[in-house]
């Protein structure tokens, strides 16, 4: 039975001669793995290049039981992005946040919520012009509220402390060593209160970025099983300076 649905690509890796293996986090399925033969050819239908890291796909597929690998019916870009794939610090966080997403999302469960959220924001950096520095933290914040460890807010002048065990912000210092003092606490908290509309107002000294973002890949870790260590933070943040 054929289906519509919206996809991201996560992750393509090549299959045979000319077959690649892409993951797909789709609308209505969940993350799925789909078989595409034929993409390396010349006059391939959908070729290697429509299956780079986060583009937005709108497919036709059939759909069978959980665990199976999928397969595609048509696929199409769209909508296009323009700028990406020209823009080596757009092209820098898209490699981030897929390596983020991949270690994130791992449900074949669908959450429309989840996947409108990650779909608009990669359409929204691919037009944005200006703030690009503070994006991949902000969006990393915003993903937590779909994956369940939003930090609560803090409405308490006083708190100097964000405890990353717990997720909240508190007054005194935690009796553990996983947490966020001063001045961080308040960067931290500040950046909670930013939208990808009004980023580029907030101004962050190049070691304070560095240091907020290392914190929230912790604070990834800890609370998604097997998240591991993220290495392409390192590439951005040279890219970033």
């Amino acid at each position: 039975m054929l289906h519509k649905t919206r996809g991201i690509v996560f992750k393509t890796t090549n299959y045979g001669e000319s077959s690649v293996i892409v993951q797909v986090y789709t609308e209505k399925f969940g993350l799925q793995s789909y078989i595409i033969n034929g993409v390396k050819k010349a006059r391939a239908k959908i070729s290697r290049n429509m299956l780079q890291p986060l583009y937005l796909l709108d497919m036709v597929v059939y759909h069978k039981g959980s665990g199976s690998i999928q397969r595609i019916s048509e696929l199409k870009n769209a909508p296009t992005l323009n700028n990406i794939a020209y823009d080596v610090v757009k092209t820098s966080i898209v490699m981030f946040l897929n390596e983020v997403l991949y270690k994130s999302v791992k449900h074949t469960d669908p959450d429309e919520n989840l996947f409108g959220f990650i779909f608009h924001a990669i359409e929204w950096l691919d037009h944005a012009n200006e703030g690009l520095a503070n994006f991949h933290m902000l969006f990393l914040l915003k993903l937590t509220r779909y994956m369940g460890f939003y930090p609560e807010v803090n409405v308490d002048i006083n708190a100097d402390f964000f405890d990353m065990k717990e997720g909240v912000f508190k007054r005194y210092k935690p009796d553990h060593a996983l947490y966020l003092s001063p001045p961080h606490t308040q960067n931290f908290n500040k950046l909670l209160q930013y939208s990808f509309e009004n980023m580029h107002v907030l101004k962050l000294a190049k070691d304070e970025r560095r240091y907020l973002i290392a914190k929230l890949l912790e604070y990834y870790a800890l609370h998604i099983e097997g998240f591991g260590y993220v290495h392409s933070h390192e590439i951005l943040e040279e890219v970033l300076s």
